[in-house]
Order: C-alpha cells, then sequence, then structure tokens
C-alpha cells in the first residue's frame, strides 16, 4: 500500500491529524492497535474552556459545565475554594467522542486499520501487524500519534518522553447528585507524590484518581488509588457502583521535546510532550500541536519536498512552557506532607488565591506556532 501519509495512533491527536489532512485531498491510512476505540481510554478527558471556545467538540458528548475548584492540603482539612465567573471545564464522554470523531475521519476519506499495530520500519517502509496479517506501507511522511512511549519516535530517530509520571482512576455514574459540579484537587505526597490526586464531579459522572511519579508511591499506585477513593472529597452522599470504569497510562509531563520531526515524519499529541507540564492536561495541546502539523505535512505533500518538515520545530515553542517547568520543579520537591501544609498557607493569601486562579482559570493555552 501507498499513501501520502500513515497516521500511528486513534487518540484524539491523530483522529484530529488524519481528518484534516484527508480534508484538504491527502491519502490517509490511520492505524490503532485496539480493535474498538472506546477501549482502553487513558485520559480523563477534561477540556478547559480554551479548547471548548476554539474547537467543535460535539456537545451531547460534553458533561455539564464546571466552574468551581477546590484545592486541599493533606487531610482535606481548610480547602481553598475558587469560583470562576464563566464555564472553566467540561468532561468529555471520551468513547462516543472517540467514536463522532472516527465516523468524522472515514466521512473525510480517511481509511482507519483498526486492531492494527505498527511494527516498525523497514527500506523506508513501515510494517504493520493487522487481523490479516503483516503488512507494509510506503507512506511519504508518517505521523506518530502513539502515545507517551512511541514507538514512532524511536524508529524516526527524534526526541522520546523521560520525564514521566504515571496515573489511575476511576469512573463511574453519578445518580441524582445535587451539588453543584465541582474539580478537587488534593496535594498530598503520600497519595500523589510529585503531582496531585483528583476528584471530578460534574453530576453525571464522577473521576477519582491519582498521579506520581512511579518510584515514589510509598505503596504503589494501586493502593494510593484505594486509599484515596475511600475518602475522596466531593463525594460525600454519593453512591458508588460496585463496578467502576478503571483507566491508567504514563504522562509525560517534561513539556514539548525539541526534535519532533525529521525528513521522513513527525510526531504530535503526548508523543511529542505535547502536555502541560503543570497541570498535566492534554487535549488542549493535541488538538493544537496537530493543526501545526497538518499545515506543515500538507505544504510538504504539495511541494515534494521533505526539508519543509523542518519548520516543524518543538524547540521553537518550548520556550512558552519556560515557567510552567519551574512550577512542574517546584511541584516535583513536594516530597512531605509538611512541605505541602506549608504550601498552602502561602496559598490561603491573596497573592497565592491570585496565582491558583491564573493558572487554573487563565486564557493561556499551546503556543500558537
Amino acid at each position: 500500500m501507498t499513501v501520502d501519509v500513515l497516521v500511528v495512533g486513534a487518540g484524539l491527536a491523530g483522529l484530529h491529524t488524519a481528518t484534516l489532512l484527508a480534508r484538504r485531498g491527502h491519502d490517509v491510512l490511520l492505524t490503532e492497535r485496539r480493535a474498538t476505540l472506546p477501549g482502553a481510554i487513558r485520559t480523563t478527558g477534561i477540556f478547559v474552556r480554551r479548547t471548548l471556545d476554539d474547537f467543535p467538540l460535539p456537545p451531547e458528548h460534553l458533561g455539564p459545565p464546571i466552574r468551581r475548584v477546590v484545592l486541599h492540603p493533606p487531610g482535606c482539612g481548610r480547602p481553598v475554594s475558587l469560583v470562576s465567573a464563566r464555564d472553566e471545564y467540561r468532561v468529555g464522554d471520551m468513547g462516543p467522542l472517540y467514536a463522532a470523531a472516527a465516523r468524522a475521519a472515514a466521512d473525510a476519506g480517511v481509511r482507519i486499520a483498526l486492531g492494527t499495530r505498527y511494527a516498525g520500519r523497514q527500506d523506508g517502509a513501515s510494517l504493520l501487524a493487522g487481523p490479516d496479517g503483516p503488512a507494509r506501507v510506503r507512506a511519504r511522511f508518517v505521523v506518530g500519534a502513539d502515545g507517551a512511549r512511541s514507538r514512532v519516535a524511536r524508529d524516526l530517530g527524534l526526541d522520546r518522553n523521560d520525564h514521566l509520571l504515571i496515573g489511575a482512576e476511576e469512573v463511574f455514574a453519578v445518580l441524582g447528585s445535587e451539588r453543584p459540579p465541582a474539580f478537587h484537587c488534593v496535594l498530598d505526597p503520600s497519595l500523589a507524590p510529585g503531582y496531585l490526586a483528583w476528584v471530578v464531579n460534574d453530576g453525571r459522572h464522577a473521576h477519582v484518581g491519582v498521579a506520581g511519579y512511579a518510584d515514589r508511591f510509598p505503596e504503589g499506585m494501586r493502593r494510593a488509588l484505594a486509599r484515596f477513593s475511600g475518602s475522596a472529597p466531593g463525594l460525600e452522599g454519593v453512591e458508588r457502583p460496585e463496578a467502576v470504569e478503571r483507566r491508567g497510562g504514563p504522562i509525560p509531563v517534561g513539556g514539548l521535546l525539541r526534535r519532533i520531526s525529521c525528513p521522513d515524519g513527525l510526531l504530535v499529541g503526548d508523543a511529542a510532550g505535547a502536555v502541560s507540564p503543570l497541570t498535566a492536561g492534554g487535549l488542549d495541546p493535541c488538538l493544537r500541536l496537530s493543526e501545526h502539523a497538518v499545515d506543515v505535512l500538507d505544504a510538504a505533500v504539495r511541494a515534494g519536498r521533505p526539508d519543509v518538515l523542518a519548520s516543524y520545530d518543538g524547540a521553537a515553542l518550548r520556550a512558552a512552557f519556560r515557567g510552567r517547568l519551574a512550577l512542574r520543579r517546584g511541584l516535583a520537591q513536594v516530597r512531605t506532607p509538611a512541605v505541602a501544609t506549608a504550601a498552602f498557607a502561602l496559598l490561603r493569601t491573596p497573592p497565592g488565591r491570585a496565582a491558583a486562579r491564573r493558572i487554573l482559570f487563565g486564557d493561556r493555552s499551546f503556543p500558537t506556532p
């Protein structure tokens, strides 16, 4: 098979990239190792206001708007509550969202191969292993949308993520909740070393999760999640079902990688490190970086010049992450509950609350190339 662009990975970044390229008239093959897109979801699915303003996401697959964020110290005593005058967050029902995005991709002309694993490169061709056996695909360009531990990045000789958190969460339906939608964040290194534990309760679904550095969980991530879910804030009076959906996976927080393109292809989404170093939010960056990737690939295919991909430069965009990378390094140093509790003394001051509001409710998003 010969195509203009082979996209490896059908997460949000891969689907968006493939769809936009096909709409510009290019022959695109999208491969995904999962047999069904709603299976093995790895993201909480939190969309920020800027994403909701700028991208046409199907509203029927989005939960109610969230304006309230509650920050909790270890032990959850004396939390700091922040309320925005605007709708700041909505949580996507990711299974139906992926299915809708796949339908849009197919309608645009993308060929989608589910249950098909990218198996490397040989003699300039990409090797695939699918339901019908092995296949070779010659593509003018390959797009790595295959996650934080991208094999495409390795095979193309591009940068790879080496600063990773691991996270896990439980998701279940909430019935009859009368509480206003809220996003609860708990800063406790005994639960989430180097990051946060969280509860998102939008009145329809609850997401209860922890994330941190893998080698710093005192008793392992699974036990941390079990301990947290038993007393997580924001779920008082909520009946928890016996069966819950479980999600998990690595989260790159080292900032956008420097070398994310070469004459043979480029990286998008988690594979490119397009995740906020501080908040670990990746859905807004993946959509915005994908649009930049499409512009560059479109120009390269039409001109027949692989050197055009040199303009897809992570180093040039990385400068916008300096502040968030510094805050990430600071958060990584919060190693004991005592230090986290002391940090909350500053957070309760007017300057501390103002800084938190800028981070949580600010207008900044992924830098525009």
